[in-house]
């Protein structure tokens, strides 16, 4: 049974953390009068600590920025089921956790509050739940994180040179 779960829980969590995802686009790329609530109410609690514009159209974190990385997670996610693409699946769930971390977050510890929509907290409830996930699938693809890891630490940090003897003058030069 649990090597069952091992083997079908990483398909079943990128499946359900990108259907999420995917369908959250339609109400961040459209301009969706609840999308304008949250990401309006985020600006304006922003701006009273001096970060104006950070949740607006144009902003850092604007409802096409945090789509944006939500797509490129869904996209990681499905392409990392591949077998040859497994890790694309983990740097997938690094970036959802990433972005639901901040969901998760700006639910908590701002005025949005749980229930900004009046869903019942519907959307919060679904951060949570991909945040979790995303742990989960973290934790499931360790060994493709590390190999991530060393080929980032391989192409950005310059490995030692290996001793050489000395180089010798060659036979026609030495006299």
């Amino acid at each position: 049974m649990l090597a069952r779960v091992k083997r079908y829980a990483p398909t079943a969590i990128s499946l359900f953390a990108a259907a999420v995802f995917l369908d959250s686009l339609r109400y961040k790329f459209t301009d969706h009068p609840n999308t304008q609530e949250i990401f309006g109410r985020l600006d304006g609690w922003a701006g009273s600590l001096g970060a104006p514009g950070l949740f607006a159209h144009t902003g850092l974190f604007s409802q096409y920025a945090i789509g944006s990385a939500e797509l490129a997670a869904s996209t990681l996610l499905l392409l990392g089921l591949l077998p040859r693409f497994a890790r694309l699946n983990a740097l997938g769930a690094a970036i959802g956790f990433a972005v639901m971390t901040g969901a998760v977050s700006f639910h908590l510890f701002t005025p949005l509050g749980i229930d900004p929509n009046n869903d019942g907290g519907g959307l919060f409830a679904a951060a949570v739940t991909i945040w979790l996930t995303s742990i989960a699938l973290l934790v499931i693809r360790r060994n493709e994180i590390a190999g991530l890891l060393t080929d980032l630490a391989c192409a950005f940090v310059p490995s030692p040179q290996p001793l050489s003897a000395p180089m010798r003058a060659p036979a026609h030069a030495r006299g």
